[in-house]
Parts: structure tokens; C-alpha cells; sequence
């Protein structure tokens, strides 16, 4: 039976790529149909990927870390029995080991994907047919922990342009868990000699190689005396090793220091990056801040909850309730500017964004026609959405299609603050912290719950009379939350 290659299904709109996070399986594994294979991480959550298909794993196109565009092949599935691959039934336990090693052509290294890392010279591949010539007795390999440099009686390297007869070569084996080591230390896979049987490159040989690279590199350094960048660490040892990596100098950057901890700009991180980008150079954006008593709000609250106890109210939902009221008298905020099209949008329904913080950086998920629910349903949706977002359980369309955001900096306890707007929206309402401070009440000094609100706008869709006339409403609001009622 032939084999069943799964491709990468499309995973949300506007999504073309996705980035491995982690292989569920590995090759050799028996799969059923609807099992879970992979954890991807788009520019909008992290998501599990089933696949369709049952039988044995014999391909897994991509490595840990590596994007693979949409519809290009993520798995491939023989029928269970069907013959497993040469050589696999040696690896496949020492690779579930998590030793890192897998034969190349098996599982990796596909092509048609881009990938975040470094070019390295391609090495000679031996055919099935010409494994037993790997059992040939050839020169013996330096130490790991030495300098590399090549053996005298070795065969040509296979960065020679002259062709190497396969059988003298044995093939070059790394596994995903391997060429993300070797990339995270700055190793040149094509100058390390592997210790593993027929020549597999073992996570301690990258770990070695980068040990024996270090030190020459701390001796021949001393302090105060500029080394050339490409030996000051392990990220700028490409440009030595001739992979075509411009030194940090080049590109105007300060080297980077042995200690440093280099962070990929990948996934969630890099969406969160290029849309605030974005947002900086497109929206003119201004910010207006007011303190406001909230007193009377969290008596409200209180009020409420005590009325309703199976059914109860967080201040964030009097907040998302106080901004659709403001939304509703000032529609000219609920919009967005079409750009190409020169034309300012206003959204007929209000699809309000949550800031929320997770482990995975800041996400906005959206309450589609906040507008259309009721304050407890409000409370309700804002607790599952937060704690769904918090919990990485949301589908990407639910972090796209925003048109008004809601942003609670004061749970990390700061008073004020002046957010980017979370493009293509015109506006981000901030709330700082509830605190107790001096308030002047019929002429008296008293001490009240006090917090600051700011509004940031685009003023592309208004000017300031009309931002000023929706913040100073919200202010209003929640320093006489009876004036909701009369709003509605």
C-alpha cells in the first residue's frame, strides 16, 4: 500500500506558516486515525494537529523549531505492518531515549520549508545500498574535546568539490534534538566528528566540540583587547565557519558576550513584535488620561454579588460594560482605517479584545457583539475567554477581528500607562490600579479608591472633542455607575 503524506492543514485565517514545537511521535510509532502528531505554534496560539491518517510513521518532515508552510507535508503514514525503513529498528529506541540520533532521510530534513537557522554545507548522503561500507576500518577520529582538524588518512571532506565515492563516505546523522543543540551553541555540524555508530553525531560530541571551541577562544582573548567578531561567541561563530552569516558588526550590532542568552524572535513572540511595529508606524496615536473615584463602583460590585452570588460580576466586566456604553454614544473609536482604500470603517457591531498575559506573551482575545450580552453573560464570557487564553485552549480566530480592546494594566500593580494600539483598531482603553488616595468629596478631604484611566487613540478617525467626550463618559461611569441606566 502506498504511503500517506499529511500536509499541514490551513490552521486560522490569514495563517500561511506554522512552527514546530514539539513531535508527538516519532518515526518507527503507530498512529491512529484523529491521533495528535505535532504541536505547532502559529502567530496565534499554539495548536495541536491530528492526523487523519492511521498506520506506522515512516517520515516527519521538519524538525523541532523548523516553519513549514501550509500545505506543505508534515507527516508520512505507511499502513500498519507495512516494511519499516532500513536502519530504523537500530535508532528508533535511542532517539525515544532522547539521544538525538536518526538517520537522515528518514525524518528529517525535507525540503520546501523555510527555517530559522544557519546554512551549513550539505554532506554526502551513503544509499541503503552502501551501508556495510560504513563498517570499513577508516582513521580513527579526534578527540571531541580537541580542536577539530582533519584526520591525514581520512577521506576527503565533503566540502571538497571533486565527488566522493559514496562507499567511503559514511552518512551524516543528526537528529532534530542535535542540530538545535549544535544551533543553540554555535557548532558547526560539518566540522564535528561523530562518536556513535557509523559515524552519528551524539548530542555530547556538539556538546564537546562547543566546550573545545570556547576555550581557545577565552585564551586567545585577553581583557580589554577587541577579538574579531565570529570568535567572541558562540552566535558569531558562523561567519568563521563560512555558513554566509554576517557578523554582528556588520549589521551595526554589539558582538554578543559568552553569557548572553540569545532569545529567537519566533511564533507568538514575533506576531506580537511585527504587529506593534506596525502599530507605531501607521496610527498617529494619541493618549488622554483622568483619575476617577471608583468608590461607588466597587460598591456596586459588591451590591451585585451580593444580590447574585451564583452569578457574579468583576469589576473587568463593569469596565467592558462602562466602554460599550461610551462605544455606543461615541461609534467614531469602534472603527478601523483602511489604509488602501482611504476610508475609516466603523464596525456596526462591537467586538471587544481582552488584554490578557500568559506564559506564551500578551494575547487579546475577543468577545464577538460584546454589545449584544448582558452584564452577567459579559462576566461570564470575560472569565472563560481569560482563562481558556491563559490556558492556550483558544483557536486563532478567536484572537483576530478585535475592534475595540480593554487593557488592565493595574493587576500588575502600576497606576498609568500609554499602550499601542492593538492594530487595525483606533482605540485602547488602559485601567491602572484601585488604590486608596486623598479625594476631595462636598468640599471635604477624604480618602477614596481612586484609579487612573487612559485612553489611546488613532487620531486619523477624531480629534480630540470626541476622544476626550467617551473618556470623560467612562469616568463618569464608574464614579456613578446609576449613570449607566440612564444610558441605556
Amino acid at each position: 500500500m502506498s504511503d500517506q503524506v499529511f500536509l499541514l492543514p490551513d490552521l486560522g485565517e490569514g495563517l500561511s506558516e506554522a512552527e514546530i514545537v514539539q513531535w508527538r511521535v516519532a518515526v518507527g510509532d503507530v498512529v491512529t486515525v484523529d491521533q495528535t502528531v505535532v504541536e505547532v505554534e502559529t502567530a496565534k496560539a499554539v495548536v495541536d494537529v491530528p492526523c487523519p491518517y492511521a498506520g506506522r510513521v515512516v517520515a516527519l518532515h521538519g524538525a523541532e523549531g523548523e516553519v513549514r508552510p501550509v500545505g506543505q507535508p508534515l507527516i508520512t503514514v505507511a499502513a500498519d505492518g507495512a516494511a519499516e525503513p532500513v536502519g530504523h529498528a537500530v535508532y528508533r529506541e535511542e532517539e525515544r531515549a532522547g539521544s538525538g540520533n536518526v538517520l537522515i532521510g528518514y525524518g528529517t530534513g525535507h525540503g520546501g520549508a523555510r527555517r530559522r537557522r544557519r546554512a551549513r554545507p550539505v554532506a554526502s548522503l551513503a544509499s541503503p545500498a552502501s551501508a556495510p561500507a560504513a563498517s570499513t576500518p577508516a582513521a580513527p577520529a579526534p578527540a571531541a574535546s580537541a580542536p577539530v582538524a582533519p584526520a591525514p588518512v581520512a577521506p576527503a571532506p565533503a566540502a571538497v568539490a571533486a565527488p566522493v565515492p559514496s562507499q567511503s563516505v559514511a552518512a551524516l546523522v543528526i537528529s532534530p534534538i542535535v542540530r538545535r543543540l549544535a544551533r543553540e551553541r554555535g557548532v558547526d555540524l560539518a566540522t564535528v566528528r561523530g562518536s556513535g555508530p557509523g559515524g552519528v553525531i551524539r548530542r555530547a560530541d556538539v556538546e564537546a566540540a562547543a566546550d573545545a571551541a570556547a576555550s581557545p577562544i577565552a585564551a586567545a582573548s585577553p581583557v580589554g583587547t577587541a577579538s574579531p567578531v565570529g570568535t567572541a561567541s558562540p552566535v558569531g561563530t558562523a561567519s568563521a565557519t563560512g555558513t554566509g552569516e554576517q557578523p554582528a558588526a556588520h549589521l551595526g550590532l554589539s558582538p554578543t558576550g559568552a553569557g548572553d542568552v540569545v532569545i529567537p524572535l519566533t511564533g507568538i513572540r514575533k506576531a506580537i513584535a511585527d504587529k506593534l511595529s506596525r502599530s507605531r508606524r501607521e496610527i498617529p496615536e494619541v493618549t488622554i488620561w483622568v483619575d476617577a473615584d471608583a468608590t461607588a463602583l466597587l460598591a456596586t460590585r459588591a451590591a451585585i454579588n451580593a444580590a447574585r452570588p451564583d452569578q457574579p460580576v468583576s469589576i473587568l466586566a463593569l469596565l467592558a460594560r462602562i466602554c460599550l456604553s461610551g462605544l455606543r454614544r461615541y461609534p467614531q473609536l469602534n472603527a478601523r482605517v483602511d489604509t488602501e482604500g482611504q476610508r475609516i470603517v466603523q464596525s456596526a457591531g462591537v467586538h471587544l479584545g481582552i488584554a490578557a498575559q500568559t506564559d506564551r506573551g500578551l494575547l487579546v482575545p475577543v468577545l464577538r457583539d460584546a454589545d449584544r450580552l448582558t452584564t452577567a453573560e459579559l462576566a461570564a464570557e470575560l472569565a472563560a475567554t481569560t482563562k481558556a487564553a491563559r490556558a492556550g485552549e483558544l483557536p486563532p480566530a478567536r484572537l483576530t477581528g478585535g475592534t475595540f480592546t480593554l487593557n488592565n494594566y493595574g493587576v500588575f500593580g502600576v497606576d498609568g500607562s500609554t499602550p499601542i494600539i492593538n492594530h487595525p483598531e483606533a482605540a485602547l482603553l488602559g485601567v491602572g490600579r484601585i488604590i486608596d488616595k486623598p479625594w476631595v468629596v462636598d468640599g471635604q478631604l477624604a480618602v477614596r479608591k481612586v484609579t487612573q484611566l487612559s485612553l489611546t487613540f488613532d487620531h486619523r478617525v477624531c480629534d480630540g472633542g470626541v476622544a476626550g467626550g467617551f473618556l470623560r463618559h467612562v469616568a463618569d461611569c464608574v464614579e456613578r455607575p446609576e449613570l449607566l441606566i440612564a444610558a441605556v
